[in-house]
């Protein structure tokens, strides 16, 4: 997620548009959710794949939980140690994690997955550094709506709808608002579940958030229409001794 993926260029506007409180679809859609889920049960260790400027990171740290985040965009990884001088942020992509097996009992994904090129390699690697009968907990895109990328929302006359095609192409697009000109990976859904599945992974949770009363009422109106986000939570089984 550097340069070749417009993070580097756009990471000013980014922190401009997040603010501290983040943007309409992190505040009034996903926080909520994702928190609920956080506080099922107690962290020792969470992995924020994908941190950003460690807004999320910080809203795990004033739980109590001790929190690295890892994001290889440098400078929104300085401006998360501005927020946050006492966190732990560290250059790094998702596709080669610097942690040893087992070492997190939580690692979220946050809107990242659909940032990353090697889909596979991350997934593996999360896995990887998943503790037995840790949870991985992801915040994504709906596939539904990145199938509607770049275009999304046609007008004909007074109506409008959210146009999706080729809905099984996986492919990335660039997409841009308020600055911002990145680069967005669509997947269908079996591909996100097979590489999960496949990883030995139990889907212990799935969602597709409706916005929360509060904010923008025409955002709200249209998060509504359209499955803008889903929230999955991944069990990694416990680790069962064989009989001699």
């Amino acid at each position: 997620m550097g340069m070749e993926d417009g993070w580097r260029d756009s990471a000013a506007s980014w922190i401009a548009c997040q603010g501290e409180a983040g943007d309409y679809g992190r505040r009034f859609v996903l926080d909520a959710p994702m928190l609920a889920r956080v506080d099922l049960a107690p962290a020792r260790l969470a992995l924020d794949v994908g941190c950003g400027e460690g807004r999320f990171c910080r809203m795990l740290r004033a739980r109590g939980i001790a929190t690295i985040g890892i994001d290889p965009t440098e400078p929104l990884l300085e401006e998360a140690r501005r927020r946050d001088p006492e966190g732990d942020y560290r250059a790094a992509r998702a596709e080669a994690l610097p942690l040893p097996d087992g070492a997190c009992d939580l690692v979220v994904s946050y809107l990242s997955l659909i940032d990353i090129p090697d889909l596979p390699a991350a997934i593996a690697e999360m896995s990887r550094v998943l503790a037995p009968g840790g949870r991985l907990l992801i915040a994504n895109l709906n596939p539904f709506f990145t199938a509607g990328l770049p275009d999304g929302w046609v007008r004909h006359g007074d109506a409008a709808h959210f146009a999706i095609d080729h809905y099984l192409e996986e492919r990335a697009e660039w997409v841009g608002w308020r600055g911002i000109r990145i680069r967005n990976w669509h997947r269908p859904m079996s591909r996100y579940m097979a590489l999960l599945l496949g990883q030995g992974l139990v889907l212990t949770h799935f969602d597709e958030p409706a916005p929360r009363e509060g904010g923008d009422p025409h955002a709200a109106a249209r998060y509504r229409r359209v499955p803008y986000f889903h929230i999955m939570e991944w069990r990694k089984p416990d680790l069962v001794s064989s009989a001699p």
